[in-house]
């Protein structure tokens, strides 16, 4: 009876991982001469966009990218410059970002100061200055699993009938300095010039496509930062001096906040997302809490509700005018304040009040002393 339960589990087992697999099939890249799978897809613009909109295109060049992946940042340039040397000449690009914002998880955006959501994409358009369409498909992912694409950036090459010509990589060179958009430079060009593409495949390098039922990785992960411990540890005059003097090799976040203070509560949970983000590279987020001494247990509490695992202190003495002092001679004193500090301690940003999340990223991801 006991032999005849296991066999029926495991049936079960198997009929159901199965039907899992089914559901979620892996997604298989576009074949060359393929028609173009059509879209309706919202642009960064807020407009709706379908091959329709592209018709009179002679070369319709479609490439899946994002905001996160370091190697996509890589190549924003060289899609820029491709654009802007074909744009008057019949090749219309667009620019399609598949990933599911619920499987990006904060440890794959330590390379970036955004993540792939469409108000990141926005930003991101804005700050890159892109004059293609750039397209949101994190949701449904359908048009992203029609076409196939396996990393972030993936070219595909399409002619005046829309089928497939060119599928695979911007050029075999991450680095900036070296890549000049080969590969899919030539693919448009011989297209163009009505030549044989001479490598219509070519293999791609690049963040993995976030589909939104991988998400096993992302779930363990956060687990895992749930289960850390949250300690928090009182710290002198002295102490907090050699916090920002940092002989340490890493970038320094320090935030000075208190539990009765409204702002500083609102702003926590941002520290908590930048110290997730960043914490894997040559990176540290500091506390310190103003709160009273006594109110020790009460900060630790607030705490751990945060999942708060970085270097956590309460300031040991009553007098915080000292603390005050200790930080910054030039801080009046309210609360929040935040420093952003080099190996060596050098300042290069402080604020007394809220941060501007988006402004601090920017600050950490860009600056020299991050570490690979």
């Amino acid at each position: 009876m006991k032999n005849l339960f296991v066999i029926i589990v495991s049936l079960l087992l198997a009929t159901l991982n199965a039907t899992a697999q089914n559901e979620h099939p892996e997604p298989k890249i576009l074949t060359i001469g393929s028609q173009a799978p059509d879209f309706l897809l919202k642009g960064v613009d807020d407009k709706m966009y379908s091959l329709r909109d592209f018709s009179d295109a002679k070369i319709l060049v479609i490439i899946f990218s994002c905001n996160h992946c370091p190697t996509a940042q890589a190549y924003e340039n060289r899609i820029i410059s491709i654009y802007d040397e074909f744009k008057t000449k019949g090749v219309q690009l667009v620019m399609i970002s598949p990933n599911s914002p619920k499987t990006l998880n904060y440890w794959e955006m330590g390379w970036s100061d955004m993540g792939d959501e469409f108000e990141d994409m926005k930003i991101r358009a804005k700050d890159k200055n892109y004059q293609f369409p750039y397209l949101y498909d994190g949701d449904s992912q359908k048009i992203s699993i029609s076409y196939g694409p396996v990393a972030t950036p993936h070219a595909f090459v399409f002619d005046k009938e829309r089928k497939l010509c060119y599928v695979g990589r911007i050029d075999a060179f991450q680095d900036p300095e070296k890549g000049k958009g080969e590969d899919l430079h030539n693919a448009i060009d011989a297209l163009l010039n009505g030549k044989k593409i001479e490598n219509p495949i070519t293999k791609v390098f690049g963040c993995s496509i976030k589909w939104a039922w991988k998400d096993e990785g992302t779930k363990k992960l956060y687990k895992q930062w749930s289960e850390l411990p949250v300690e928090l540890n009182e710290i002198g005059v002295d102490s907090v001096k050699a916090l920002i003097r940092n002989k340490s090799e890493n970038l320094r976040l320090i935030n000075i906040w208190a539990t009765w203070c409204g702002p500083c509560v609102q702003e926590f949970p941002d520290f908590i997302v930048i110290d997730r983000m960043y914490r894997s590279r040559q990176f540290e987020f500091v506390s310190i809490s103003a709160d009273k001494p006594v109110k020790k247990e009460n900060v630790l509490k607030y705490l751990k509700k945060q999942e708060a695992s970085n270097k956590n202190f309460i300031f040991n003495d009553e007098n915080i005018y000292k603390l005050i002092e200790a930080v910054d001679p030039s801080w009046q004193g309210a609360l929040p304040y935040t420093l952003l500090v080099e190996p060596g301690g050098k300042i290069i940003y402080s604020q007394q009040g809220q941060i501007i999340p988006l402004k601090i990223k920017k600050l950490i991801v860009n600056n020299k002393n991050i570490g690979g």
